[in-house]
């Protein structure tokens, strides 16, 4: 189970963000724009009677190309009754307020599947390459889990950003070309995101695409019909048929009354003229679906505006064969420059009607795009619409760039003087003469113009591209920024360096204790990729250690020397702009593994070498642009996937695959085979690339790109990094002087070499970085790697790898032939290198005569590097400026630097790679823990872990590391009272994990939130009631902020009736059978059977634990499917369920399965038997997680089960004797079970001490010498446990005899037993009733009275006497056990009476009835 926590940077500019496609929720009201980039905004409308505000709250990253359209689906679909179904099996119990999510579609062919309720994707898949380009999704209107999708073709690119502008130029292009186009529509299930059906696929008689509707059936129509509108308005329906032969194909039906559509013009003299886009995409819509209709009459209202943004909303109905409309409301237009690009979007939110502006400024010579949303009230339903005013006045307004807004003086307008810096200067923290690219809309006559004129903070540029430098680190070393004026800026992490610096050598006086950023000058174009290598050996063109490479709009390829800043050459291979830069992976061949490939708008492919610094391979002859680049370093090739981007609908995708080393074309595939092809080269070089990143190594390369694949085995066949650990591998002699030109790093340079020789030489980096849009960069925190460094160090005992040189090819690493590049090493000459002695690490210069003290300082430096990475973790994890007495602790006990450097905020991972990324601002972060119990329990967890950790490590900054953790676990909620409470199934996922901090804090957090958290279908009716009348804090019912928790204890009740309690029990079971509708599964990479046993093991624990929050019936529905799970061995949850059985085995489960123990006690002997033979035949590692069940189950469940029905329990061992095996291990577990059950719960065990006994003897039968010999010290450690806890069972001193008298039992029928312990043999019986004339005093109704009957028995020295004491009678009786030879021979067992009889007079206050 993965747990990742999300930190993203954002850059001081904003990211551009073009509006093509939007929708929204009503409940709660959100609205998402789609941009151009791939990028989807998600805003929330906060709403008072005086005004209404959209705040952008996140941006959602799944995509890497224009966002086609944008929907609203139900992946739990919604059924007639109301109830949520997610099959057609039966209905469900929601999960969340709103079942209702977002889905977005991009041009090339991603689908995913957005939650609202928990913020992030619950599903990203792509569909195949015949279905086309997506180009409208439409949901079905009797069941939205199905969403009807259009594509296309022809490249929607183009055409997709002309349609939202409405300009005239599109209609043009559209009258120039009609032809019929291609097309295929689908249904697509949005749960699965798979195909359920092909409604259409071939060629249309109508013209290009402009609208699409999915309408229900009429008296024309008997099924559902999908309508498809071209740009002239002719309409085609295509029927969707429910079952569907798959031999046959379905042929379009184009009913006969269809026709050309005329377009209305409702311009006049009062109303600014402009063209009208009706039965476009986004121009007319109607806006209330509530509205009556009806084929006699019906009553719609709809809203059609212009290329202005000037809108109209109308009343039409039609009774009586009488047809009216009138004008409601009238939406003012926005007065602009007329040379400004602009576009508009409506779409109504409630009671609300919001108008998204999408305004274009030049900057740089680049097009920047603002988005800007303007709120309006809609007419009521009922109100008299000839009294309303016809023209609306704006109710609100939302700006994604208000966070980036610092002050008004920084607009510039387009054409300000700024220096410009000469092509190799280096300029540091911001000293350079920084350039404001924001522009004024212009024109602001009217009112409701926007006026918002910044585009950057002050002194920011606009990022065109960016990218986090870490994948040979640690940690991440430094973020690098592109910007339109061709300017590049490397912002260093000093957080985490200056603190590990300390422990190499003491920093230099003059080193920026903030951190240092420095620029590099020379390109005249904007930067549109970078990338950054570490040179595997050294050549004399390039003696640069770590190279930044850097692609421009200005056609050239620029090298310079990250360390220092130099420029070291320009190549100039491309005739158009650099696009992409592309590197080595990781298994290449020397000496490929020092070049790199470049792709250009010029549609050419070229590899260059960092060695000769001259371009040594050109791959030319591309029809199209290579879109899609892959470099298989293990097979030699180049795989080039170029998409179709010319208007034939009957063009195809082409790939071309490309040999490295002879530069030949080796084949050209086209349509469906380039694609198949192509997605066998991802699978291929994921699963032989450690890293998973198809991206090989630190690049600008969007991380979206290629969709993350299934989780694969690395193929035996590939090389594998099987070293462990960190090596901190330091070489001195690669320091270098730096020159005048970089005397201008004040210092950065200087010691920044000895860092890009602490290296992973594993694939588990702790700290992942990407960035899935320029300007915004994302740290992956996991938590599994964080935890587990110390455990990844563990030295090897002879110390060889300690303070020596290493061979990389030794050092766990295999080597292809001819010399691979390993860049998990660092670069050494003749691939070997020196590790630093501890003289190196602490600054002395001792020698080491002892290897303990060398491995012991070495282990020292690493937990010290580990202290310091978990340092850097929290320092960009933790909510600052919430709690200002925690900030202060954590800064100066735990020494935690804030990234004040850095604009932060938070995040959370989706499906494949996705992500959810808040805006900067409190405000945004803090809708993420309001509005995501995933969130909220992914955050808390690795918050509280990591705190538990550091502990560990820094025992002198525990108060502060508890503070953190109780921050987390309790004190957050109570200072934000609106936050979500974990989820408490994802918690329980983590109860089992591998390490203690983890498996600790995920079950503190379950008791901190369980009783916030409680799902509703399992709270207590009464709760339920007084959750109708609680008032959140932000002014909602408590219900309507989640209705999946309770929070009010009640007291224990009974079910009122049989009804009740038959509806409660359905309730529960519903719930239980809903795990496939969890959308924290794809949080933590869990499959639906992780969901399905993580509500088992909620719901079985809240039964236990909150038995007075939840339904009485809770427990009688768990217990069932708690004990298949636990019998089921699951390496994951069995474990956890048999902790929660065994725990509640008393108070809870004994009621429910009372006569099902001996049953259950059998089964686990069964796989105790069936763990023990299947670990003698696997491997340690294989068996680990079985063994761990099996410890589980032997040592918590089983002695539970025993004391609950020790009868049960008896009868069972008893068999096992002689049902199972003489050396099986079962019958060692019964001892131990048995030794568990003495201590825990003697008193249940007294009445069957002879049978305990009697089974201990057994075990140690000399008869059967194989069990006696596996058992014999686990016997004898149960026999001294008994003889120990009961006194009425005594051994003598030479352990030669037995005695067990009656605990309990008849006075007057009491004896005792003597065995004797050489055959195991009962030899004497020894008869202790009472004796005739006892007191009646002391004895009262001895016939009847069952008590105490022997207290405690003892052996005389020599074993020959017995002595015995009955409290109930106070008698002490002698027995002697000496007899002749003949005696013991006849094996007479009849009792023998005692040989004296001593009564004990009663004592001061002795009375009969205490005994």
């Amino acid at each position: 189970m993965k747990c990742k926590s999300l930190a993203c940077i954002w850059s001081g500019s904003p990211p551009v963000h073009r509006v093509t496609a939007v929708a929204a929720l009503h409940e709660p009201p959100t609205l998402y724009t789609g941009g151009s980039d791939g990028s989807i905004i998600w805003w929330n409308l906060v709403s008072s009677n005086e005004k209404a505000e959209m705040r952008p709250v996140a941006m959602l990253c799944g995509h890497a190309a224009p966002i086609a359209d944008l929907g609203i689906c139900s992946p739990i679909g919604a059924s007639e009754n109301g109830k949520l179904t997610n099959s057609s099996n039966g209905p469900l119990v929601p999960n969340s307020v709103n079942c209702e999510s977002l889905i977005s579609a991009c041009s090339d062919g991603v689908l995913c599947v957005w939650s609202r309720s928990s913020g992030h994707c619950r599903r990203r898949r792509k569909i195949p390459p015949w279905a086309g380009s997506p180009f409208m999704i439409r949901p079905l209107p009797d069941n939205r889990r199905y969403v009807c999708i259009t594509c296309s073709f022809v490249s929607q690119e183009h055409e997709l950003l002309d349609s939202v502008e409405g300009t005239e130029s599109s209609v043009d292009r559209e009258l120039q070309n009609p032809n019929p186009s291609k097309c295929t529509v689908i249904i697509i299930d949005s749960f699965t995101l798979t195909i359920v059906q092909t409604v259409f696929h071939g060629n249309i008689t109508i013209g290009p695409l402009k609208s699409m509707a999915v309408v229900l059936p009429s008296e024309d129509m008997e099924k559902q019909s999908v309508m498809i509108i071209d740009s002239f308005g002719k309409v085609l329906y295509l029927p969707i048929v429910k079952d569907t032969d798959p031999k046959v194909q379905n042929v379009p039906v184009v009913p006969k009354d269809s026709s050309i559509a005329e377009v209305m013009d409702w311009t006049d003299d009062s109303i600014e003229k402009g063209s009208v886009l009706a039965f476009s995409k986004c121009g007319v819509f109607f806006l209330r679906d509530d509205t009556g209709i009806s084929i006699d009459a019906f009553v719609k209202e709809f809203i059609a505006w212009n290329n202005r943004g000037a809108a109209i909303i109308y009343r039409i109905s039609y009774s009586s064969n009488v047809f009216k409309f009138e004008p409601l409301a009238v939406i003012p237009s926005v007065f602009y420059p007329s040379e400004m690009r602009i576009s508009f979007s409506f779409i109504p939110v409630n009671k609300y009607l919001l108008r998204v502006e999408s305004i274009c400024f030049y900057v740089e010579e680049q097009n920047f795009w603002r988005p800007h949303v303007t709120i309006w009230p809609l007419p009521l339903q009922h109100e008299n619409y000839a009294e309303l005013h016809l023209e609306s006045e704006m109710f609100g307004e939302g700006n994604l760039f208000d966070h980036w807004v610092m002050d008004s003086s920084s607009a510039t307008t387009l054409g300000t003087n700024h220096d410009v810096l000469e092509e190799g200067t280096v300029m540091i923290d911001g000293k350079t003469p920084l350039r404001n690219s924001a522009l004024s809309p212009g024109d602001t006559d009217s009112k409701y113009s926007s006026n918002h004129g910044y585009v950057t903070q002050p002194g920011a540029q606009l990022v065109s591209s960016s990218m986090v430098i870490s994948e040979n680190y640690v940690a991440p070393h430094a973020i690098v920024y592109g910007f339109l004026s061709g300017d590049i800026e490397i912002v260093r992490f000093h957080m985490f360096y200056t603190a590990l610096e300390s422990l190499i050598e003491p920093l230099p006086q003059e080193a920026d204790s903030r951190g240092q950023k420095y620029r590099l000058s020379g390109h005249t174009g904007a930067v549109l990729c970078l990338a950054s290598h570490q040179m595997v050996s050294r050549s004399a063109g390039c003696s640069s250690k770590h190279v930044l490479l850097s692609g421009s709009m200005d056609c050239t390829v620029r090298m310079w020397d990250l360390d220092s800043g130099i420029p070291i050459a320009v190549l100039h291979q491309h005739v158009a702009p650099v696009r992409q830069i592309i590197l080595p992976p990781r298994q290449s061949e020397y000496p490929w593994s020092d070049c790199f490939l470049t792709v250009g708008d010029d549609s050419c492919v070229a590899l260059a070498s960092l060695q000769t610094l001259r371009v040594e391979r050109l791959f030319s002859g591309h029809l199209y642009f290579p879109a899609r680049v892959l470099w298989d370093g293990v097979r030699g090739y180049i795989a080039c996937l170029c998409p179709n981007r010319s208007a034939k609908g009957d063009a195809l995708d082409i790939l071309y695959i490309w040999d490295v080393k002879t530069g030949a074309r080796e084949r050209l595939l086209r349509g469906a085979a380039a694609h198949s092809m192509f997605d066998h080269f991802v699978i291929a070089i994921n699963e032989s690339f450690l890293s998973g990143n198809l991206m090989n190594g630190n690049t600008s390369a969007s991380s979206l790109v290629f969709p993350v694949t299934e989780p694969t085995k690395l193929s035996q066949s590939h090389p594998k990094v099987a070293g462990k650990g960190i090596s901190p591998q330091i070489s001195m002699a690669s320091k270098s002087e730096p020159n005048e030109t970089s005397n201008a790093i004040k210092g950065s340079g200087a010691h920044s070499g000895w860092f890009t020789s602490v290296v992973f030489q594993n694939d588990k980096h702790p700290i992942k970085s990407s960035s899935p849009f320029p300007g915004v960069s994302t740290l992956c925190f996991d938590l599994t790697s964080l935890m587990s460094l110390c455990s990844m160090n563990e030295l090897s005992e002879d110390g060889s790898h300690i303070g020596g040189k290493i061979d990389v090819k030794g050092a766990g690493t295999s080597t292809p032939k001819g010399g691979s590049y390993q860049r998990g090493n660092a670069p050494s000459k003749e691939l070997g290198m020196e590790i630093p002695s501890p003289r190196h690490v602490n600054g002395k210069s001792s020698s080491v005569s002892d290897g303990s003290s060398v491995k012991l300082e070495y282990h020292q430096w690493v937990r010290s590097l580990e202290g310091c990475l978990l340092q850097f973790s929290l320092s960009f994890l933790h909510l600052w400026n919430v709690d200002n007495e925690l900030d202060n602790l954590l800064i100066t006990e735990m020494k935690l630097k804030r990234p004040d450097s850095f604009i932060v905020s938070s995040g959370i991972l989706g499906d494949r790679g996705s992500m959810t990324l808040a805006f900067p601002g409190s405000d945004s972060t803090l809708e993420l823990w309001r509005s995501s119990s995933e969130y909220s329990a992914l955050r808390s967890l690795t918050m509280v872990s990591l705190a538990q950790h550091l502990i560990s490590l820094s025992p002198s900054c525990s108060s502060a590391s508890s503070a953190l953790a109780a921050f987390y676990t309790r004190k957050f909620a109570e200072k934000i009272l609106d936050i979500k409470p974990p989820q408490l199934q994802l918690l329980v996922s983590f109860w089992q994990n591998e390490f203690e901090h983890v498996k600790m804090a995920a079950r503190s957090l379950f008791h901190c939130a369980a009783s916030r958290a409680i799902p509703l279908p399992l709270s207590y009716s009464k709760a339920n009631q007084l959750l109708n009348c609680d008032i959140h804090p932000s002014g909602i019912s408590e219900k309507e902020y989640d209705s999946t928790t309770a929070v009010c204890p009640i007291s224990d009740g009974k079910m009122e009736t049989e009804l009740d309690f038959v509806k409660e029990e359905s309730e529960i079971t519903s719930w239980l059978e809903s795990y496939e509708e969890q959308d924290w599964i794809s949080c933590v990479g869990a499959t639906t059977q992780d969901a399905m046993t993580s509500q088992i093991i909620v719901a079985a624990a809240l039964a236990v634990w909150y038995p007075s929050l939840v339904k009485p019936s809770l427990a009688m529905v768990t217990v069932h499917p708690l004990v298949k799970l636990v019998m089921a061995m699951n390496e994951k949850y069995s474990a956890a369920a048999a902790e929660i059985l065994a725990e509640g085995m008393e108070s809870t489960w004994k009621a429910c399965i009372g006569s099902e123990i001996p049953r259950l006690i059998a089964d686990i002997f069964f796989q105790v038997e069936c763990v023990s033979s299947k670990s003698a035949n696997a491997s340690s590692q294989n068996s680990a997680p079985s063994l761990s069940i099996r410890e589980t189950l032997v040592g918590i469940l089983l002695p539970s089960l025993a004391m609950a029905d020790v009868p049960g329990f008896l009868h069972v061992i008893q068999r096992q004797i002689w049902s199972t095996a003489s050396d099986s291990p079962v019958h060692v577990v019964s001892l131990m079970t048995l030794i568990r059950v003495v201590r825990g719960s003697p008193r249940n065990l007294a009445p069957y001490l002879d049978k305990v006994v009697i089974f201990i003897l057994q075990t140690m039968d000399p008869g059967n010498s194989t069990m006696r010999k596996s058992c014999l010290q686990s016997s004898m450690t149960a026999l001294k446990e008994v003889v120990r806890v009961f006194p009425m069972v005594a051994l003598n001193d030479t352990s030669t005899r037995l005695a067990v008298g009656d605990a309990i039992g008849e006075i007057n029928n009491a004896s005792i037993r003597v065995y004797d312990m050489q055959s195991m043999n009962k030899i004497k019986v020894l008869d202790a009733s009472g004796p005739p004339g006892l007191p009646s005093l002391l004895g009262g109704a001895l016939e009847t009275a069952t008590a105490t009957a022997i207290s405690a028995l003892s052996f005389s020295p020599d074993g020959e006497g017995l002595v015995a004491f009955s409290e109930n009678g106070l008698m002490i009786r002698w027995w002697s056990l000496g007899s002749v030879w003949w005696e013991k021979l006849s094996r007479n067992l009849v009792p023998v009476q005692c040989t004296k009889l001593i009564f004990v007079p009663p004592w001061e206050g002795f009375s009969p009835q205490f005994y």
